[in-house]
């Protein structure tokens, strides 16, 4: 599997079938899809399916990706960019609840914007989130994301968009992503 992006803690890696209990019980939780308008896998065939199916990263160049723990190897959500409905390029991350609060989102989505910037050569990053979802919005505040405009997208009403564009993002102060996982 290819790796994508290396943090501190985190490896981001092309999804692949081996994921796929994974996938399913992460797209199961409903605490998890809560304010993403997306409905929960009904079994691990479906992810499978899905995952077989997949085809952002090939036919992009980017897509979501595996986040794994370095430490322990385990599948701890995913995180990546792909191309919306609006033909944006948009940040997205989902996370088991049990990695919730440990700046995985935060630390993942940065090395996301990194890449993005860096390697893909894009000029503008955004995010979308349910303004009820103060968490995700929390990490977008984060990554240095403006708020740009409000509106609906893919089953989620109420949404806030958030962007930051290649020369509003800087790298932290002191060289480490430590500065934005508090």
């Amino acid at each position: 599997m290819k790796v994508i992006a290396e943090t501190e803690r985190l490896i981001l890696r092309e999804l692949s079938i081996a994921d796929s209990q994974d996938f399913y019980l992460l797209n199961s939780d409903v605490q998890v899809l809560k304010y993403t308008g997306d409905l929960p896998f009904s079994s691990v065939e479906e992810a499978v399916h899905f995952l077989k199916h997949y085809s952002d990263s090939r036919k992009n160049g980017f897509g979501r990706w595996a986040v794994v723990s370095k430490e322990s190897k385990d599948f701890l959500g995913w995180c990546g960019l792909k191309l919306n409905e609006e033909h944006l390029i948009d940040l997205g991350f989902r996370f088991f609840r049990k990695e919730w609060g440990k700046g995985y989102a935060t630390e993942s989505s940065f090395a996301c914007l990194e890449y993005g910037f860096h390697t893909l050569k894009l000029d503008y990053i955004m995010g979308r989130s349910s303004r009820d979802n103060m968490a995700s919005i929390k990490v977008l505040e984060k990554l240095g994301m403006k708020p740009i405009k409000t509106g609906d997208f893919e089953g989620v009403n109420n949404a806030v968009y958030y962007a930051i564009d290649k020369r509003s993002f800087n790298k932290p102060t002191n060289g480490g992503i430590d500065t934005l996982i508090a």
